[in-house]
């Protein structure tokens, strides 16, 4: 699917396939608008739908929802961005009128699961009905969202098999990215499942009850999604906490190893500063061997310290 303004329409048999033109065979049509908002609308109000669903349908920012309207319903959804060069968690919208006899879908962006029901109507392995294409339009959706949550999970395996060794700016950087990527793509999964809940309660009659089990199983991988990336939001935290301990245990190490020092030379310190005043009286000032009789006390004070902080396990 190209990125330039078009549209298309299918009509679909009961049995699944394609054909031209209309009769007792037919199922559904399905109709899809793709290119910017002011092509989406004017293609939308060519096919005389209520003012309400042309609104829903070319609003320049949605969210998932499911929004029943008379007979029929608009479904909000959105897929992973796989174009070349943009961010998966930057995800394109797909915005759906359905009714029993018509699907009326339009993007402003190419969405790469749409190239999936297009290349299914070609072979003639059309869904049977409206309920059936919608359930596809979001399982494709969810095929193509699995591999980019399983791109997290990898990544944050090789940083906790790698953390020890990693350089701690470039992991925090891998933690921020990923655990950002899980928030975006969390925002519009949670309620992309609850809209498709939506659907399937409504018990609108012309959803035939296979459509409603393949609607459930949407809904059964979209929480699944929704749980791992929870999860991945979990770990990213646990791998952080791991690293600012592992941080403050070497802080820790080479605080109590300038402590050692600090208090090895304290007592040596305030000896050779006390001799060292410029006042009369200072014992061992007129002796030749004052400076070697200091020398030896403080090397014995020293021996002493050292006895003493084995003792104690300081070191």
């Amino acid at each position: 699917m190209t990125p330039e303004n078009h549209s298309f329409s299918h009509l679909i048999s009961k049995s699944g396939t394609a054909f031209d033109g209309d009769g007792p065979q037919l199922a559904y049509r399905w109709t899809h608008v793709q290119g910017d908002v002011d092509y989406v609308a004017r293609e939308l109000f060519a096919l005389d739908l209520d003012p309400v669903v042309t609104a829903a349908l070319s609003a320049t920012e949605t969210r998932p929802r499911c929004t029943p309207h008379g007979d029929g319903a608009v479904v909000i959804l959105r897929g992973v961005n796989l174009i070349e060069g943009a961010e998966p968690e930057d995800m394109i919208s797909l915005r759906v009128w359905i009714e029993e006899r018509h699907i009326i879908s339009a993007g402003i962006r190419p969405l790469a699961a749409l190239d999936d029901i297009v290349a299914m109507v070609a072979r003639d392995r059309a869904p049977v009905s409206t309920g059936d294409m919608l359930a596809s339009i979001t399982l494709r959706l969810v095929d193509r969202t699995d591999p980019v949550i399983a791109d997290l999970n990898e990544v944050l395996d090789g940083l906790e098999d790698s953390l020890e060794q990693s350089d701690v700016a470039e992991t925090r950087r891998t933690i921020s990215d990923t655990r950002r990527v899980a928030i975006a793509l969390r925002r519009y999964l949670f309620p992309q499942r609850d809209a498709l809940t939506t659907l399937e309660v409504e018990a609108f009659g012309w959803i035939p009850e296979l459509a409603k089990g393949h609607l459930r199983e949407a809904v059964d991988r979209l929480s699944r999604l929704c749980e791992e990336l929870d999860m991945i939001r979990e770990r990213c935290q646990v791998v952080q906490d791991h690293m600012l301990d592992v941080r403050a245990e070497a802080m820790n190490q080479q605080m109590l190893v300038l402590t050692v020092v600090a208090a090895f030379f304290l007592p040596i310190s305030f000896l050779t500063g006390l001799l060292g005043i410029n006042v009369g009286g200072v014992p061992l000032a007129q002796s030749e061997n004052g400076f070697w009789i200091i020398c030896g006390l403080m090397a014995v004070i020293g021996l002493l310290e050292y006895v003493l902080f084995k003792k104690f396990k300081l070191f």
